[in-house]
């Protein structure tokens, strides 16, 4: 594999299926082969990468499998991916007990980066606080960089830009607020009988290949 990134965010709620699906179909149609995976036990939002990806989501849960298990389903199904895109569940903490089972988990076993997203609506320095809490909490994963979504503008991004400047994190681009991108959830994750999920999700492939800078992803 060229690539290996885990998509994870402080909340649930902040994007992360959307964010994830949006790579996965832009990285296809820029002609890479792509394996996604999803941490936890999840089968709602798998259905949404295999629809992007063509392939298999795999499931990676420290829950139920050891770490070796899962570092095993990882290098299998990756073998011969040029990119590996695994969606966090929940908060990059939230486990099934404090952090076991968590994304943050799965990230340290796999020694993957982790690109956080952050729904940043309603905040522009404050993010400062909730982003330092997040790269100084644990020293043993890599938080690569963010993508903010739901930006209201040029302006509002510039801002969010200066928090990452100020705490040394690269800030990989943004996803734009758009009420067509906006799906409800249930379960484990999204809703997939929604007609608007089951289309192609070309305008958020869109949006992502404008305004997020995907090739520095490609080399983490």
């Amino acid at each position: 594999m060229k690539a290996a990134i885990l998509i994870a965010a402080p909340m649930s709620g902040s994007g992360k299926t959307t964010i994830a699906r949006g790579l996965m179909a832009l990285f296809v149609k820029q002609g890479y082969k792509v394996q996604p995976f999803k941490c936890g036990p999840d089968y709602i939002d798998t259905k949404f990468h295999e629809a992007v990806c063509g392939r298999p989501s795999i499931n990676l849960d420290t829950f139920m499998a050891t770490p070796e298990h899962v570092r095993e389903l990882f290098e299998h199904y990756g073998s011969n991916a040029d990119v590996c895109i695994v969606e966090g569940m929940m908060g990059l903490f939230d486990g099934y007990d404090r952090e076991r089972g968590s994304s943050y988990e799965i990230a340290r076993v796999l020694d993957i980066p982790v690109v956080l997203v952050v729904d940043a609506k309603s905040a522009a320095y404050s993010m400062s606080a909730l982003l330092s809490g997040f790269i100084n909490f644990r020293k043993d994963v890599r938080i690569a960089g963010v993508i903010f979504n739901k930006v209201g503008s040029e302006r509002h991004f510039a801002m969010l830009q200066q928090v990452c400047e100020d705490l040394d994190i690269e800030c990989f681009g943004y996803l734009p607020k758009n009420a067509s991108l906006e799906q409800g959830s249930r379960y484990l994750g999204l809703d997939f009988s929604e007609p608007s999920t089951q289309k192609e999700p070309s305008l958020l492939c869109n949006l992502l290949e404008e305004h997020v800078r995907w090739q520095e992803l490609l080399a983490l």
